[in-house]
């Protein structure tokens, strides 16, 4: 089975004949490849031409895998690039650290061309599809949910999928472990990662996001405590409640009371009212 040409993939090996090896078989399978003898020429390639996705071996001389992983996690264009790791062994220290590190994959060496190619096709395939996710669904956001103009995620570029993903799923139950999982990283690594480059959590922004969209809905809707809380993703009003209060410090009921204009609490109060001068 063979690819689109526009696919390229980055191999950082630096055993010779390993590294030929995986370039000679991407190549075969339609591949673009590129060739990296070392950590630090890795680097320098992954930078210069934005690869599809990067294989990399672990124990490498001067800098190894974790470093090279660490670096290119470190800048914004390289940060979301698919990386899958190379290891002569199935150390689960070593396998973790990599996770948490923010490594999508893990093929032990040897491997055979059919796990090579599966794990390059599951991680490409998943790629596709969040990108396909957020083209079509951008301009899908129900006006009910609509977002205050005071809110906005942080315009943090290496994070963008990341705020990409909860705007578009947030009011859909959405946990740390899902945006953990639907960008490729381990979900201590992503914890870590967030909270240091915004100041908040992950769970933090999915928070913030469903106060920001509850506020409008109890202020110019006649919706339910029950219709919001369904509307924003919980699975009962007393959650929703609950974190509302926390946000807010006062329950959705009473914040929905103070927010009402008088023309509005008369109006609810009185029913039926006569025109003013009557």
């Amino acid at each position: 089975m063979t690819h689109e040409s526009s696919i390229t993939i980055l191999v950082i090996e630096d055993e010779t004949d390993t590294r030929h090896l995986f370039l000679d078989i991407l190549e075969s399978e339609g591949f673009e490849t590129i060739g990296a003898e070392n950590g630090v020429s890795g680097i320098q390639q992954a930078q210069k031409h934005l690869p599809n996705l990067i294989i990399c071996d672990i124990v490498m001389p001067d800098m190894d895998g974790y470093d090279v992983l660490n670096a290119l996690r470190q800048d914004p264009l390289t940060a979301i690039i698919p990386f899958i790791f190379l290891t002569g062994s199935n150390d689960k220290a070593a396998v973790r650290k990599g996770m948490e590190l923010g490594a999508d994959d893990y093929l032990t060496k040897p491997s055979t061309i059919e796990e090579l190619l599966r794990a390059i096709a599951i991680r490409l395939e998943k790629q596709a599809l969040l990108r396909y996710l957020y083209a079509a669904k951008s301009h899908q956001i129900s006006e009910s949910l609509v977002l205050e103009p005071e809110f906005v995620f942080p315009s943090t570029p290496n994070l963008k999928e990341v705020f990409d993903y909860i705007e578009l799923h947030y009011h859909e139950g959405i946990t740390l472990s899902d945006v953990a999982e639907a960008v490729g990283y381990s979900a201590a690594y992503l914890t870590n990662r967030v909270a240091k480059e915004t100041g908040d959590t992950v769970n933090g922004w999915i928070l913030q996001r469903r106060m920001a969209a509850a506020r409008p809905l109890l202020k110019n809707t006649n919706k339910t405590i029950e219709q919001i809380a369904t509307a924003l993703g919980y699975q009962n009003a007393c959650h929703f409640s609950r974190q509302f209060r926390q946000h807010h410090g006062l329950p959705p009921k009473a914040w929905r009371k103070q927010q009402q204009s008088p023309r509005y609490e008369k109006k609810s109060q009185w029913g039926r009212c006569l025109p003013l001068g009557v």
